[in-house]
């Protein structure tokens, strides 16, 4: 996970990304917090899947800050040398979160009251094929430091719905699964509107990872419903 290669950058630029990383930060612990990080000795225990899947999530979001706090500091060295284990990791993410996503669908659960657990099982898969997307992109584009930071800030940002959805707040819940959308598209947002505050002008990376991120959201509800998607959430909860 190589945010920034190159030894000049704006200075706004780390300012930026780290501000990014820890927003990303408290935002996932936001939303875990009462279920996983603090969870209450009343609740029933969470399985090992889900506990691995916790672990490796947040150890995620925990490099994902070390990297961009490597930057700030110029030890591109030991952020290079780092990255190896961060695209280790990002393969692991996808595996743990697929296995979750079935294991869920085959528990028959989902967040919100009410939905088939079949038609949400397209929520978690779209945010693993996005991730997989962005985070190969960024791997690919590790040479163009402009390119494989934002890249990898998008990728982090996709998997956000999961924490959003999460927080304990009426308004999102009445206007779920938009609401939850909605929040992750903030954070695309708000990298954008960095960018043409500081640039004047979107890098490439923002314009096709941010389209691939907003029209993931609407494509899942749509294929969810289909008789094709239903028959092989049928299938695996087999």
């Amino acid at each position: 996970m190589t945010l920034e290669a190159a030894p000049a950058s704006r200075p706004g630029d780390r300012l930026f990304y780290g501000g990014m990383a820890l927003a990303i930060a408290a935002t996932v612990f936001a939303g875990f917090s009462a279920t996983f990080y603090s969870r209450a000795g009343t609740l029933p225990a969470l399985s090992p899947l889900l506990i691995v899947h916790g672990i490796v999530f947040t150890s995620w979001i925990l490099i994902f800050i070390t990297q961009t706090s490597l930057i700030s500091a110029r030890r591109v060295d030991l952020h290079r040398r780092l990255g190896v284990g961060a695209a280790v990791l990002a393969a692991a993410m996808v595996v743990v979160g697929v296995t979750a996503a079935v294991d869920a669908l085959r528990r028959g659960a989902a967040p919100l009251p009410g939905i088939d657990p079949r038609m949400f099982f397209a929520v978690p898969i779209g945010d693993m094929i996005v991730f997989s997307i962005l985070v190969g992109a960024g791997i690919l584009n590790r040479a163009n430091s402009q390119t494989h930071k934002r890249l990898m800030l998008l990728a982090t940002i996709s998997i956000l719905a999961a924490a959003i959805s999460r927080w304990p707040i009426p308004f999102m819940m009445e206007h779920a699964p938009f609401s939850f959308f909605a929040g992750v598209d903030l954070f695309v947002l708000l990298a954008i509107a960095y960018d043409l505050f500081s640039r004047h002008r979107v890098h490439s990376a923002y314009i096709w990872g941010g389209l691939l991120i907003l029209a993931s959201q609407p494509l899942r509800l749509m294929v969810s419903g289909t008789q094709g998607w239903l028959a092989l959430a049928d299938w695996l909860q087999h």
